[in-house]
């Protein structure tokens, strides 16, 4: 069997060693290499050529994040971010993924003990392993008048709900920052620890026209807000009369997840129905097929992003393979689909 070969870089001694241990304790990957700071592990890089590499991103000598930009220009790689859960650590994981590392998880801590660290390294590995890095990111195909046009929204009673996983951080941003203010509510899951969860919102918030933000229980999905579910809770739509409204939740994970977009998919089948329109984006996994095929059975109008521009095609495929699909776009053409099916225009 071929082990994914993986190159952890961190300048802690103790860090190195404890994800080594958790590597080398699965069958099917091996650590090939480790390096304490960016420039040994600019060599390594070359020289192993590993599959995925795992990545501190403050250290010292050279910065996580200018390495970073370094490896994706030169020699991308699908790279996991292990970050320390301040907000200085969030913030700075934001940025690293919007460079092009693929998923973050937080460092063992106090707060993170390394058994609660195990399973999530190990499948964020298995996750990027399948990821494809470009060297430059795509620029977004949008008409120079786009940002400045009316874009009129004749329906406020619809809900879009949105599911993604590794690579979804970018593509939630791409398509949010295309919706107009007055968007439909949205509900969004992203396979995300707790804490990094908040600093996603606030990135989202400081750069859409709609309001972003974490869910709290109880919060009311109004036209022009969009409401991601927090790390380690399930998010599920209810509905009393006309008002959305979401409630948080712990429970058992599924398909390993929590928050998982098959929770939120099912709840917004049963509350929302034919009002309801299902978004699928890049992640690994199955998380979402099923809820998808309710949302499709109440009534729902179904897109997944296409192959060509996921960084993973699992979930998407997943879904276009249960046939619930009734759109497969490229992720940029998303928010133009959304907008024309909310005013009923195919």
């Amino acid at each position: 069997m071929k082990k994914i070969k993986v190159l952890i870089v961190d300048d802690s001694a103790v860090v190195r060693r404890v994800l080594s241990q958790i590597v080398n304790n699965e069958e099917d990957m091996e650590v090939v290499g480790t390096a304490p700071n960016p420039y040994l592990a600019r060599d390594k890089l070359v020289q192993l050529t590993p599959d995925v590499m795992t990545l501190d991103i403050e250290m010292p000598r050279m910065g996580g994040l200018t390495f970073l930009k370094k490896v994706m220009l030169y020699f991308p790689v699908p790279t996991i971010i292990v970050s320390s859960v301040t907000k200085q650590g969030c913030e700075t994981s934001m940025k690293a993924l919007e460079i092009g590392a693929v998923n973050v998880i937080p460092k063992p801590s106090e707060a993170y003990s390394i058994e609660s660290i195990e399973k999530k390294l190990v499948e964020a590995i298995r996750s990027a392993s399948y990821a494809r890095i470009q060297r430059t990111k795509p620029e977004i195909p949008v008409p120079i008048q786009s940002d400045t046009r009316p874009i009129s929204i004749l329906t406020t009673n619809k809900i879009i709900a949105i599911g993604a996983s590794t690579g979804g951080t970018e593509a939630i941003k791409e398509v949010l920052t295309r919706m107009p203010a007055n968007s439909p509510g949205i509900v969004m899951v992203q396979h995300m620890p707790p804490v990094f969860t908040t600093a996603f919102a606030e990135r989202l918030n400081s750069i859409c026209k709609i309001e972003v933000k974490e869910a709290k229980d109880g919060d009311a999905v109004l036209p022009g807000t969009a409401l991601l579910a927090p790390g380690d809770n399930h998010m599920v739509l209810r509905r009393e009369g006309a008002r959305y409204f979401v409630r948080i939740k712990t429970g058992p994970q599924v398909w390993h997840q929590r928050p998982a977009v098959d929770v939120l998919f099912k709840s917004v089948a049963e509350f929302a129905g034919k009002n309801a329109l299902g978004v699928l984006l890049t992640g690994m996994g199955r998380d979402g097929a099923q809820g998808m095929q309710l949302m499709k059975d109440s009534g729902s109008v179904n897109i997944a992003q296409d192959e060509k521009s996921s960084v993973v095609f699992g979930m998407p495929k997943s879904a276009i393979d249960m046939g619930v699909v009734d759109y497969v776009e490229n992720l940029f053409d998303i928010p133009d689909r959304l907008i024309n099916l909310i005013n009923n225009k195919p």
